[in-house]
């Protein structure tokens, strides 16, 4: 039977996410599972590290949930030196003498907290006149890019030295951390790129809850997939359930509505005992699908 769940890989630096994501399709087909539907819930770049949802089977219909979940970074800024990618690729394009102390770093950090506007980097993968602003970049073409509204929840020093300041930042969907470095940097009168960039939190999965790439290819060994593999549900922890009787998930598996029910409006993940039937919205006590999910009745 084809797995259907997470697995939560700790990426390495220089592996890109598609390539991580060739990396499970392969394990799968070692372990002789065939051909398994394997997806992402969320880019990391090649110099990045940290955690990277993978989604097998029935759990990719959630990725485009985990694409636009919360996610927590731990970036390093250096000081001194902006880069045209803003970080260790790049060639420097300005440079100040300017290190910000300790203090002035804590001062400027509830102006980069809330709702904030943010340019995106000019090496991104947004398109510009259908090419992407990477691709543009790189050939000398100046690439203009509108600035997005986003969302900083929460932003923290960890830990400061001469030339370099390493935060804790949670984020919204499309935040760019490059680009609040660079911004973080000239707001201190300075200039700075990342040097240091790794995902902590996914939506509700963290780094504890990540393997290395030496774990993954394990299971291509003969290793059990279970040792890694999360279940569908362990992506729908931050949302509530709701308990479906027998008719009632016979009724959602074939796309009908439920209505009377007592709940809230909402989003839910629907379950018949143990097993999740389907995402569906609540409003006024009447349950629509928002997405199926074809699992086995009974939990395997």
């Amino acid at each position: 039977m084809s797995p259907n769940g997470w697995i939560i890989l700790d990426k390495p630096l220089g592996l890109g996410s598609t390539q991580a994501v060739g990396a499970v399709k392969r394990v799968c087909r070692e372990a002789g599972l065939g051909k398994v539907k394997v997806g992402h819930g969320g880019t990391l770049d090649p110099l990045a590290t940290g955690v990277l949802p993978i989604a097998l089977g029935e759990a990719t219909k959630l990725c485009g949930r985990m694409l636009g979940s919360v996610k927590t970074y731990a970036f390093t800024i250096r000081f001194g030196a902006e880069t045209d990618t803003l970080d260790l690729e790049g060639r420097v394009i300005a440079e100040s003498p300017v290190r910000p102390m300790l203090p002035e770093v804590e001062a400027v950090l509830p102006r980069f907290t809330g709702s904030i506007e943010q340019v995106p980097p000019a090496y991104s993968a947004l398109k510009v006149d259908g090419e992407r602003a990477y691709d543009l970049a790189r050939k000398g073409v100046a690439v203009d890019l509108a600035t997005r509204l986003v969302t900083i929840h929460a932003l923290s020093v960890c830990s400061l030295s001469d030339s370099e300041v390493t935060l804790v930042a949670t984020v919204s969907k499309g935040t760019y951390i490059r680009s609040l470095a660079r911004d973080i940097a000239l707001a201190l009168g300075t200039v700075g790129h990342v040097t240091m960039l790794q995902r902590l939190k996914a939506g509700p999965f963290g780094i504890e809850q990540a393997i290395s790439l030496d774990k993954l290819n394990e299971v291509g060994k003969g290793a059990p997939l279970e040792n890694v593999l999360l279940p569908l549900e362990a992506g729908l922890v931050d949302i509530p359930a709701l308990n479906l009787g027998p008719e009632q998930a016979r009724a959602i598996r074939q796309g009908r509505v439920l209505a009377g029910l007592p709940h809230t409006d909402g989003l839910y993940w629907a379950r018949a005992g143990t097993v999740p039937v389907a995402l569906v919205e609540l409003f006024g006590g009447t349950a629509t699908v928002v997405r199926g999910f074809n699992l086995p009745d009974v939990a395997e």
